[in-house]
């Protein structure tokens, strides 16, 4: 309590008491803050999700581009198809959205690898046809 010659707890913080008085000290506005917050670590967490399903599903392309492009190489090797079997693998994976990087010949069996691109980066998978073992 103050006293009445300006003495007392009052008397030593007088700016505290004045902003106290007119709720300067109080918590308005920190809601906003949180609320702020929450919605940046959401939009974060929405953007890496949405990536991630970006490359998976650039992957999967990749995947199925290199299988037809290795079974259109294996049927020009065993004869079922006619021309090169590298240039039939490029068409086949220029058709499927894919560019051809790779294509190697050993007897009946032919190695593809083709990439699909994912904004500045490129999902790539390798494929093996031929006869069984």
């Amino acid at each position: 309590m103050a006293s009445r010659d300006g003495i007392g707890p009052m008397a030593r913080c007088p700016l505290d008491a004045r902003r106290a008085a007119r709720g300067l000290l109080d918590e308005r506005g920190a809601g906003a803050v949180l609320a702020l917050a929450v919605a940046a670590v959401a939009m974060l967490l929405a953007l890496l999700v949405v990536g991630a399903g970006t490359a998976s599903i650039a992957q999967a392309r990749a995947a199925a581009a290199a299988d037809a492009a290795v079974l259109a190489a294996a049927d020009a090797l065993s004869g079922f198809a006619d021309g090169s079997a590298c240039a039939l693998a490029q068409a086949v994976a220029t058709a499927s959205g894919a560019r051809l990087v790779d294509c190697a010949v050993d007897g009946l069996e032919a190695r593809v690898t083709v990439a699909v691109p994912v904004g500045h980066l490129h999902a790539s998978v390798t494929a093996l046809a031929g006869p069984p073992p």
